[in-house]
């Protein structure tokens, strides 16, 4: 189908400093991986954070990867997790052998809550990972946070869609133990189409992870020359782990730094469209969007609603046939429930009591939304939405 507005596309327009910055270091570096470029995104990204260790990596898939086999977990341990969200999120503690709890969302936030996990904790519950899903950090976060170590269990923050949202003057990714963000092509920055970043509290650990993200590489503590006995070790110091290579390459980390220094920027013109957007159904019941109690706590990632008919009994469906094919918007549903795939069928996973993930899913829209779509699109988009919903009241 030809659309008019298509919901997928690039995230941003690099700015000239960003192109000039790629094509320099093309023409320039050397390494071109594991550099000063690297090194420099990293100390950047630290800075962001407060101070936190942070290393980049290949993608966020990538860095919960890593932080799956730091976590130590193993089989007959039991990690919570979100029903309602992207499958990457569960995908690398699955494969730990733990095993994986479904935990529902909050009906107004469509996000996990300290409610929904404190109901499911066990003895055997040694992870907890949230994710802050289109862009949104957990109202309740640090309740969440205050729990997990009361319990003595991690807490895994999955950021992939939430750089830029800030709660209590803290960023998204300082509340837990560890967290991963993303840089794919469609998130708010993208380091070319992909990449990521891994960070963590636990000092001890950072120490390991430069070795497990690059194949186990280590200097030989016995050295007697450089080439003696040979150009570096492998090894690694968590036990029964195997070593991976996830590292991102000096363009991507280059660009990061750059890109980094204007997320602020770019975070509140996301904030401005989206309010815009949202006011604009102050009087159409049918949509309701994410509870929020701080403007800030959202970089509005995505922007999504769950619909609700009002007359003749019309459904989500009819609304997403409407926009299609009379006004040619494209408008998209997000995430099938993990338990619902089936790969999470044929690993035992299908069993799930999450009604709240059902009926969010099965009544979700996911509108177009991108920094770049220019006023008269965008203006569009929001009068053609309104019409629709006219049209399905009649």
């Amino acid at each position: 189908m030809d659309f008019k507005i298509k919901w997928s596309g690039r995230s941003i327009d690099y700015t000239r400093e960003e192109i000039d910055t790629v094509v320099e270091v093309m023409k320039t570096a050397d390494p071109q991986t594991q550099g000063k470029y690297l090194q420099q995104f990293e100390s950047d990204f630290s800075n962001y954070l407060d101070g936190q260790p942070c290393f980049g990596v290949t993608n966020a898939t990538h860095a919960l990867e890593l932080i799956a086999d730091l976590t130590g977990l193993k089989s007959g341990d039991e990690v919570i997790i979100p029903g309602h969200t992207y499958c990457a999120s569960a995908i690398p503690f699955g494969r730990t052998g733990a095993t994986l709890v479904w935990a529902d969302i909050d009906p107004e936030t469509f996000l996990i809550s300290l409610e929904s996990i404190q109901k499911l904790v066990t003895n055997k519950t040694k992870a907890i990972v949230v994710v802050h899903l289109y862009g949104m950090i957990i109202p309740d976060i640090l309740e969440i946070a205050k729990f997990a170590k009361s319990k003595n269990i991690l807490l895994i923050e999955d950021c992939a869609q939430s750089l830029g949202a800030v709660l209590n003057g803290k960023s998204c990714g300082t509340f837990g133990d560890f967290a991963a963000f993303s840089f794919h092509g469609q998130k708010n920055i993208t380091t070319m189409g992909e990449g990521g970043i891994l960070t963590l509290k636990n000092v001890s650990l950072a120490d390991k992870v430069p070795g497990l993200r690059h194949n186990g590489h280590a200097p030989f503590l016995n050295k007697t020359d450089y080439w003696k006995p040979a150009m570096s070790n492998v090894d690694l110091d968590l036990d029964g782990i195997w070593p991976h290579n996830f590292s991102l390459t000096e363009v991507q980390a280059a660009l990061g730094s750059v890109l980094l220094k204007r997320i602020a920027l770019l975070t509140e013109e996301r904030r401005k469209r989206a309010q815009k957007f949202i006011n604009s159904f102050n009087e159409f019941e049918e949509l309701s969007f994410q509870k929020q109690n701080d403007s800030k706590a959202h970089s509005y990632h995505l922007l999504v609603a769950k619909y609700k008919a009002v007359k003749n009994g019309k459904n989500r469906d009819d609304l997403i046939s409407i926009l299609s094919k009379k006004y040619k918007i494209q408008v998209i549903v997000q995430y099938y429930p993990l338990y619902r795939y089936d790969l999470f069928k044929k690993m035992g996973y299908a069993k799930a009591v999450c009604p709240a993930s059902d009926d969010f899913f099965d009544n979700m829209i996911s509108f177009p939304f991108h920094i770049w779509m220019n006023e008269n699109d965008f203006d569009y988009m929001i009068a053609s939405i309104k019409q629709a919903l006219i049209e399905l009241r009649s």
